[in-house]
């Protein structure tokens, strides 16, 4: 049975599967609650790859996109050896920020694990908030008809 999120309509999605390692995991043998945040960094990094929008495209345009918020709901707990697919939303904004919402499934039954969002602003190479959206990511935007 499918569960509901209070998720955004997305303008992009991207979706990976990973499994969970023997490093994840806590003392009561489920996943650590801090290894969902590299979860959801997988899922950007695999997003990138897909879109052509990863850290180190970012940054060859002269710019870092650090973090400014993070949220994470626990929904159940994931386990060694188990397969989580990684859901990640991009949602678009008019801000020059790039906003992200993740869904992670665990593979055997498709329940959702745990919900998230992220967003990242872009800083010049100076450490300057830019308040004006770049315009690489402007035409990034036009190429996968995100307005």
């Amino acid at each position: 049975m499918r569960q509901k999120t209070n998720l955004h309509t997305p303008a992009l999605i991207d979706r990976t599967t990973i499994k969970v390692r023997f490093s994840e995991i806590d003392s009561m043998q489920i996943v650590w609650h801090g290894e969902y945040v590299r979860y959801f960094e997988d899922g950007r990094e695999s997003f990138g790859k897909h879109y052509g929008l990863g850290y180190m495209d970012i940054y060859s345009e002269g710019y870092m996109v650090p973090i400014v918020e993070l949220n994470c709901q626990f929904k159940q707990s994931l386990s060694f050896g188990e397969e989580v697919i990684i859901e990640t939303r991009y949602i678009s904004c008019e801000a020059a920020k790039i906003k992200f919402e993740y869904v992670l499934y665990r593979a055997t039954d498709n329940n959702i694990v745990a919900t998230g969002s992220t967003t990242q602003v872009f800083l010049n190479t100076n450490r300057e908030l830019e308040l004006a959206t770049p315009a690489f990511y402007q035409e990034w935007k036009k190429k996968w008809n995100i307005l």
